[in-house]
């Protein structure tokens, strides 16, 4: 994908962000402690050679670009 095309990307996702928070209330929506528990939870069912670790998936291959 180009630079531009990345860099146009970034700029959309930047002004969603803004107007998301913005938008936001006092209240949250999600208590963070259970979305803390929740990743926590999901993590130890997840298969080891599928968490971002470095021993499993692109950085177990090499990959060469042709």
């Amino acid at each position: 994908m180009p630079c531009i095309e990345r860099n146009a990307i970034a700029a959309v996702k930047a002004v969603n962000a803004a107007r998301m928070a913005l938008r936001r209330t006092s209240e949250p929506r999600v208590c963070l402690d259970k979305v803390i528990e929740t990743m926590y939870e999901t993590g130890k069912d997840m298969n080891a050679k599928y968490r971002e670790t470095s021993r499993g998936g692109l950085a177990m291959k090499i990959v060469t670009c042709d």
